[in-house]
């Protein structure tokens, strides 16, 4: 081992010593800058596992989703536009979809009723596949157990139970009611060779702006949202609600950075006298900055590294208990998913940079002013 290593292995046994004999000030300490780490990193890692999950999900979308508009409002398109879609070149499939939503009054709860295009998820007539939030919302068992949803005073529709979708796929199905499209247009009243949007499938996605160029010209008054656009905007609601979290952070990062300025504005005299001591033994500026640097590295390091490790078992082990209601969105009906992990190591380090940087810096100013002074009026 070198002298330099010696050096510094010496003085940080010296810190870890010095550190047991205050350790109820620091315990504490670790603990308040563990709890801001705490708070601020479980904002971060949910909200990127919930844009990853939210990336994955819409990979499988329609590369492009035509709306038709009425005085700026979504309308219902007419059946023969898909035709129109389907013969512009490039284009691989145009399909009509059947979707809409259904505020039950019983829980305040909002459901969305849809039709699959996958043959093996359509119900049978009278009967519906549920998300797996909606058993309990209405705290009924499940299986078997039918629903029933009133759409006015007086009227009941019942669907029997065709299975439920797993908790896998909760983002974007708790709230989901598949049904057959008659049951489907039965229910909303609507007429055949309506739809409510259109889901295009295109032969290569580079082409998707040339295709959308043409669509327009035959349908005028349509709106083409495509799947990159929808994902952008996952990405800025769940950045946005994290950044609603952070703001609610910042009492606990105000506290924090008024110790870290208290941290800067002296030492103890305990701490002082130590130094005074340290230097009238031989110990140079250097030791006794060193010193402190290990014991500030020590302090933040730790408290960043327990911080950010409780969060990731808070996120990813206990499913964001704390978080969750406000990153989710849902108003009634919250998503039961378990979440890949997901790390953004561009957050995390700048989460590291602002939280131990300016304390390690806040040691130095103190411990420069009492190292370079003389022992004896130190130690007075």
């Amino acid at each position: 081992m070198t002298p330099g290593l010696r050096r510094q292995r010496a003085l940080a046994e010296y810190t870890l010593a010095a550190m047991a004999r205050r350790r109820g000030k620091n315990i504490g300490l670790v603990a308040v800058y563990a709890a801001v780490v705490f708070f601020v990193a479980s904002a971060m890692l949910f909200s990127a596992a919930l844009r990853r999950e939210a990336a994955i999900v819409l990979s499988e979308a329609p590369e492009l989703v035509v709306q038709n508009l009425l005085m700026g409002r979504h309308e219902l398109m007419p059946g023969a536009a898909v035709e129109t879609l389907a013969g512009i070149r490039g284009v691989a499939g145009a399909q009509g979809r059947l979707w809409g939503y259904f505020y039950d009054r019983v829980n305040g709860a909002n459901y969305t009723l849809m039709v699959p295009f996958d043959p093996a998820l359509i119900p049978p007539a009278g009967a519906a596949i549920f998300g797996e939030a909606i058993p309990r919302t209405r705290d009924h068992p499940w299986l078997g157990a039918p629903l029933f949803l009133s759409r006015h005073p007086g009227d009941l529709v019942r669907f029997n139970a065709a299975g439920q979708l797993t908790a896998a796929q909760g983002l974007v199905s708790s709230d989901l009611i598949l049904i057959g499209e008659a049951d489907f247009r039965a229910f909303f009243g609507l007429p055949p060779e309506v739809y409510t949007d259109i889901a295009v499938t295109i032969r290569n996605p580079r082409e998707i702006d040339t295709i959308v160029q043409k669509a327009e010209a035959l349908l005028p008054d349509a709106r083409f949202v495509t799947r990159d656009e929808i994902l952008r905007t996952y990405q800025k609601i769940f950045s946005w609600r994290e950044g609603i979290l952070v703001a609610l952070a910042g009492a606990s990062i105000l506290a924090f950075a008024i110790f870290a300025a208290e941290k800067a504005s002296g030492l103890s005299a305990d701490e002082a006298r130590e130094i005074g001591i340290l230097k009238a033994i031989g110990w140079d500026m250097r030791d006794v900055i060193a010193m402190k640097l290990w014991e500030g590295g020590l302090v933040s390091v730790g408290a960043f590294l327990a911080g950010t490790v409780a969060a990731y078992l808070h996120v990813f082990a206990f499913g964001a208990a704390l978080f969750a209601p406000v990153l989710k969105g849902w108003s009634v009906i919250y998503p039961d998913f378990p979440l890949a992990p997901e790390i953004d190591g561009i957050e995390m380090t700048a989460l590291f940079f602002l939280t131990v940087l300016p304390y390690l810096a806040a040691t130095l100013v103190p411990i420069w002013r009492i190292a370079s002074a003389d022992p004896d009026q130190v130690m007075r």
